[in-house]
């Protein structure tokens, strides 16, 4: 792909050229050499970040920046800074959380081992670069000897951990640091036959866990470690949004409802799509390279990985596209996501936002909220596919209350008493049904409550991207967080490039929020309420 490498390589140059900016050169400050964060942080992941792509401009001869003096004096600085940072037992600080952190020194010499590797291929390395190396190899092992004291947070740390482990025991032939890796390994990856890791994080973790992957394989010969890329690469495929973003709300991590592109999956559809000879895999990466081009951002940055797979250069592949036609259901995870052209929709298990349309410029989320015992919002415990396509999601809210203890208890004090033991008076139950189907080019989404009458509930229509709603008897400007209870008739959003219908609304209560509210609302969206009380049986339309 030697048209994707050359912008790159520009890309890179702007990069690095920022960089140099932004670093402290105040020989009396105690962050000399570090390159200050947008927020005023400086923080070595952050500097090393910096140097990873100063350094990929430096070492490549296409670059105009090959070379150049300046680039290495900041390099060094910066490595100066960043050993000044590690501790003594190897490990690295991440400074707004995590202290003596293993998941975080795993992050840190991550980053810089493409760079390491590519030195250490090198047959010849000029007086810079070997001194370059001296630097990054220093802190590369002995970031990977603190790897050995462990301890994680999250379910990607673990293998981040564990890659690095394994790494750094081929690279510098100590086995001790292998053998820690499989401590983390034997548990299993916790990726599911659908291709969903645990965190469910399509915007950032995803990549986490892939790049341990790639690595974990290379570094132990077990190319079965990239099957779990593979598969989740292919259910990737049905994430992509109309506007060319992430779908995220299902992530149970900080990138959920965060507008992300694909650029970070660029190189795991490149290189595994031409390793294995994997047509969608393929064309999914020059599609990615086209959005960056045509939303006017950076290329993926991955010009350290061209420079180490030099054969992908000249890799050239007419395929270019994303589908736009499915209907995948992943039972396992718990969500589906259909493709109808111009739109997509997705309806998720668990989620008090149980359905997203996305049609283009205008998105819309819907759910069932009210207030039922500790319940405050409808999200379904059970979802299944029928043979004609449509999705069946049902909870069951159950009602109880506490009752006294058969005996005088050991204390008075409620917050010391053994509530969990207590006996309780059940019922009664309140069931929520949804079928979503679709007719035509529509979505026909039916809600039925039974079990419990007289509750006031409501159903929420959470838009965004719209800047007017209509129906039969009025148009009214909307600036984003407007909240309308319509009563009868279909309504139209709109935007200047796209609109959706929906109806018919229905308004049997003026909803007003009181303490036994429901959920909140969806931030920075216009909102429609259709109220009723339980139990009832509506159906509504939605036409992108």
């Amino acid at each position: 792909m030697r048209n994707h490498y050359q912008q790159m390589i520009r890309d890179t140059e702007k990069r690095a050229r920022h960089h140099l900016k932004t670093q402290n050169t105040d020989a009396g400050s105690p962050y000399y050499g570090a390159f200050v964060m947008p927020n005023g942080v400086y923080m070595q992941k952050h500097a090393l970040y910096c140097i990873a792509d100063i350094g990929a401009v430096y070492m490549n001869a296409d670059a105009s920046l090959y070379h150049d003096e300046s680039l290495l004096q900041s390099m060094l600085l910066g490595l100066a800074y960043v050993r000044s940072t590690q501790h003594e037992n190897g490990l690295f600080d991440y400074i707004t959380c995590n202290f003596y952190s293993a998941p975080d020194t795993a992050f840190c010499i991550g980053i810089i081992l493409p760079l390491c590797l590519y030195l250490k291929g090198r047959e010849m390395l000029t007086e810079g670069e070997a001194a370059l190396l001296e630097k990054l190899d220093v802190i590369l092992h002995d970031g990977g000897r603190g790897l050995m004291e462990g301890g994680f947070h999250t379910p990607n740390h673990r293998w981040a951990i564990a890659a690095m482990l394994a790494v750094c025991g081929k690279l510098y032939g100590e086995a001790d640091l292998t053998e820690a890796s499989f401590a983390y390994l034997k548990e299993g990856i916790d990726c599911n036959a659908d291709g969903e890791y645990s965190e469910k994080s399509a915007g950032n973790y995803n990549n986490v866990n892939n790049l341990a992957m790639l690595m974990l394989s290379d570094a132990l010969d077990d190319a079965s470690y990239e099957q779990h890329v593979i598969r989740n690469l292919k259910m990737m495929l049905t994430y992509i949004e109309p506007d060319d973003s992430i779908f995220t709300a299902n992530s149970t991590r900080f990138d959920k409802d965060r507008l992300v592109y694909p650029t970070d999956y660029y190189w795991f559809y490149l290189y595994l799509g031409a390793k294995y000879r994997i047509p969608e895999l393929i064309s999914a990466a020059n599609a990615i390279f086209e959005i960056t081009q045509e939303k006017r951002i950076l290329s993926p940055n991955c010009l350290i990985r061209y420079m180490l797979n030099p054969e992908l250069i000249d890799f050239e592949s007419v395929l270019c596209g994303i589908p736009k036609e499915y209907h995948a259901y992943y039972a396992d995870s718990g969500i589906a996501r259909v493709r109808r052209g111009h739109y997509t929709y997705t309806v998720m298990k668990g989620k008090s936002n149980f359905l997203w349309v996305n049609g283009g410029s205008i998105k819309l989320a819907v759910k069932i909220g009210g207030s039922f015992c500790e319940h405050r919002a409808f999200k379904a415990e059970t979802m299944d596919l029928d043979e004609k396509g449509a999705f069946h999601l049902h909870q069951k809210m159950r009602g109880w209350y506490y009752l006294p203890f058969p005996e005088k208890p050991a204390t008075s004090d409620w917050w010391q008493m053994d509530n969990a033991s207590r006996p309780k008076k059940m019922g009664p139950d309140m069931d929520i049904d949804v079928i979503i189907r679709e007719q035509g080019d529509a979505l026909e989404v039916e809600m039925q409550t039974a079990g419990v009458s007289g509750a006031p509930w409501r159903v929420e229509l959470a838009f965004s991207g719209i800047d007017r709603i209509a129906n039969d008897h009025l148009t009214m400007p909307i600036h984003g967080d407007e909240v309308l209870v319509l009563r009868d008739s279909f309504f139209t959003v709109a935007n200047g490039e796209d609109a959706m219908e929906v109806g018919p609304a229905f308004g049997v209560h003026h909803f007003t929020e009181g303490k036994e509210d429901s959920e909140a609302k969806t931030p920075g969206a216009a909102t429609v309420y259709l109220t009723d009380y339980t139990e009832f049986h509506h159906t509504i339309t939605i036409r992108p």
